[in-house]
């Protein structure tokens, strides 16, 4: 007896990597049903939504709502989405002078040296 082929399981990190890219792709803002089809018919629509709920609830997305449902829109591309989750790790521990000490002492020297030219600047420049 052949065993059945199941599609590979992707993680929450992944699958909220595509729904945005997704999202960024749209020419405007898009439906759970649009990320669905754009994303392939293995992914089930209660998933999306799921996925889209999430990346809400984490600032990464926008809703509005279009007659009985809603439209979706990326609010922040990779670099935001990692950013958040950067400072979700850093709320959750008690010691955050320790955590961002580790993290500066394992920066390459080119990462370093952006870092302190980022801090170097004025806040409103960094917040652009």
């Amino acid at each position: 007896m052949a065993e059945q082929q199941r599609p590979r399981r992707r993680g929450q990190g992944e699958l909220e990597a595509l729904v945005l890219s997704a999202l960024r792709e749209a020419d405007g803002p898009a439906t759970a049903g649009w990320v669905q089809e754009r994303l392939g018919q293995d992914l089930a629509y209660t998933t999306v939504i799921t996925i889209l709920t999430r990346l809400l609830a984490k600032g990464a997305v926008t809703r509005e709502r279009t007659g009985r449902s809603f439209a979706w829109t990326s609010a922040s591309g990779h670099a935001g989405l990692a950013a958040h989750k950067m400072r979700r790790v850093l709320d959750a521990e008690r010691d955050r002078e320790a955590v961002l000490a580790s993290f500066v002492t394992g920066l390459g020297p080119d990462d370093e040296r952006l870092l302190r030219e980022l801090l170097g600047r004025p806040r409103s420049e960094r917040e652009d």
